[in-house]
């Protein structure tokens, strides 16, 4: 299998001075579910980059985005998003709630050079949850009545890009659009790795199951990775398809988040796979506030953690890598007792001198708090990376290629 990364424009290729610009952000990001005050600023940050250019470039700029998703704790309105990224920025950035009703649209006609308004959470709008091909998603209300009003459309919400939704392909179709700064980094990382099939270790955790368990499937059929680790709630799915004996806590655990029915496929990627994957052998779990490591089959309880046994396993994989890929912590990294699994492991990674990405909004944490510089790369995105990487293609570049060849002609 080779990897196939399309050709897409970049803001290189445009002159927005004057223009209307549409730009897809990515600063979904935890909030506290009872106050909705935004924990973590590291996205917005990023595409700071890209907003701070098309200010100096004079552009009137419309940025939209989501939060969460309808259902869960942290699905909020963006109004809070506006007042972070203003301060990140320096500038004011206006925030209406609306998505592309009459008020939307009349603020965004208003728009001077330089001046930003943010939209209110896309996902608002119930055709954002569909995921259709990209002609279907250009005919949606969202992006029919949106699209007038703009000259360019700019895509730089990487961690979205895996999903075809309308304010990711859809506006593609209709506007000539290009990646912004942030999306652009990421297509250069994966480059990077293009080709470069040999010594490459993923190291895969985290609470993103099914996501994770077809990524695998993917990985392996298509011979993708030399060698899996496993960590987190996902490896307890694996360990407890493979019929070690777990924790009543544990099995518990795993009915209760809907996970059970990822286990008949966890047991057929073992039977046809296992010597690609590695599981661990030890745990950690907390007793009276303290960390207390043991054999799986001994452990009473949630476990929290790798032990030290696992930990030395994974260092012996990582050591001879060429490439490494880490998405998801291998623990409750909330917990600083429960956070040495995976801070050992991003520090092996780094002495093996390996060309990493990491993936996640939860290993920049880890990453920072070691605060050791390393070859590679920080992705926005860990569900998008892992889903190119294992040979699917992600909808949001294959609308970019497209917008590329349609829309060529007609830029600057």
């Amino acid at each position: 299998m080779s990897l196939k990364i399309p050709k897409v424009l970049t803001m290189d290729n445009f002159n927005f001075s004057n223009k209307y610009v549409l730009v897809r952000i990515d600063i979904n990001s935890p909030i506290d579910p009872d106050s909705k005050v935004i924990l973590d600023d590291a996205r917005f940050r990023e595409h700071a980059r890209t907003i701070k250019e098309l200010i100096e470039d004079e552009a009137r700029i419309t940025l939209i985005s989501h939060q969460g998703r309808p259902g869960d704790p942290d699905f909020a309105s963006l109004n809070g998003h506006a007042d972070l990224l203003s301060s990140i920025l320096g500038v004011d950035v206006k925030f209406i709630d609306d998505v592309c009703g009459p008020a939307a649209r009349e603020e965004i006609r208003k728009l001077n050079p330089s001046e930003i308004l943010l939209l209110e959470n896309v996902r608002f709008q119930s055709e954002e949850l569909l995921e259709r091909k990209p002609e279907l998603q250009a005919k949606t209300y969202l992006v029919s009545k949106l699209t007038p009003l703009f000259n360019y459309f700019i895509l730089d919400a990487f961690a979205t890009a895996h999903r075809s939704q309308p304010s990711i392909v859809g506006f593609p179709m209709t506007l000539a659009s290009c990646a912004g700064r942030v999306m652009e980094a990421e297509i250069e990382a994966l480059r990077k790795i293009y080709g470069e099939m040999e010594g490459k270790v993923f190291i895969l955790g985290g609470s993103k199951v099914r996501d994770s368990v077809k990524i695998i499937e993917n990985l392996l059929v298509n011979n993708v990775a030399n060698k899996i680790l496993l960590t987190g709630l996902l490896a307890l799915v694996f360990l407890y398809a493979k019929d070690v004996k777990l924790s009543s806590q544990v099995v518990e655990a795993i009915k209760e988040k809907g996970l059970m029915g990822e286990v008949p496929k966890a047991r057929e990627l073992l039977r046809k796979y296992g010597e690609y994957i590695k599981m661990p052998v030890d745990g950690a779990v907390e007793v009276e506030g303290m960390r207390v490591e043991g054999d799986l089959e001994s452990l009473k309880g949630r476990i929290m953690d790798i032990g030290a046994k696992t930990i030395n396993l994974y260092k012996e994989e990582i050591k001879n890598a060429k490439t490494i890929i880490i998405r998801g912590p291998a623990g409750v990294i909330e917990k600083d007792e429960f956070r040495v699994g995976s801070e050992e492991i991003v520090k092996a990674a780094i002495e093996s001198g390996a060309y990493i990405i990491f993936g996640g909004g939860h290993m920049r944490a880890v990453v920072d708090n070691i605060t050791a510089s390393f070859h590679g790369h920080m992705s926005t995105g860990g569900g998008a990376l892992l889903t190119f990487l294992s040979g699917e293609p992600l909808p949001g570049l294959e609308a970019l290629a497209a917008s590329a060849q349609k829309y060529l002609k007609g830029i600057n």
